[in-house]
């Protein structure tokens, strides 16, 4: 049985931000077993697995990804949308548009230090639409 909803998530300021719990808001009760597939219908954010317990990994995160794809490098052609714009589609491409996550006994399988994160690469990108595939 597949059955599949689309959600929207707040808007977020610029960063990697912790959004298990308001993803699980909005999904209907787990199956036993399946598959939870999370699609971000966006090119300029992405969504990620991982440490959810020490919030200097976010920072570092944010750091890390801003040291590989830089604002205002000279040989961007697409700049129309401002310095922050181009990053944010390398940055999305680099981690990602989808998660697929196992679902045991009605529940996330997840790892003790494992959330799913929203990571925002605009300064400004609004609310985000996810599209959430429960398969079972």
């Amino acid at each position: 049985m597949t059955e599949q909803i689309e959600f929207t998530l707040r808007p977020y300021p610029r960063g990697i931000h912790l959004v298990t719990g308001e993803v699980m808001r909005q999904l209907p009760s787990l199956p036993v077993t399946g598959l939870l597939n999370l699609l971000i219908k966006h090119t300029s954010a992405a969504l990620a697995l991982n440490e959810n317990a020490d919030p200097d990994v976010r920072h570092d995160l944010n750091m890390i990804f801003d040291r590989l794809v830089p604002e205002n490098a000279p040989f961007y052609l697409h700049t129309d949308e401002g310095p922050d714009d181009m990053p944010s589609h390398a940055k999305s491409v680099i981690v990602g548009s989808t998660l697929t996550l196992p679902i045991t006994d009605g529940y996330l399988n997840l790892g003790t230090w494992q959330g799913i994160y929203l990571c925002e690469f605009r300064d400004y990108g609004g609310p985000r639409r996810l599209v959430a595939t429960i398969l079972s």
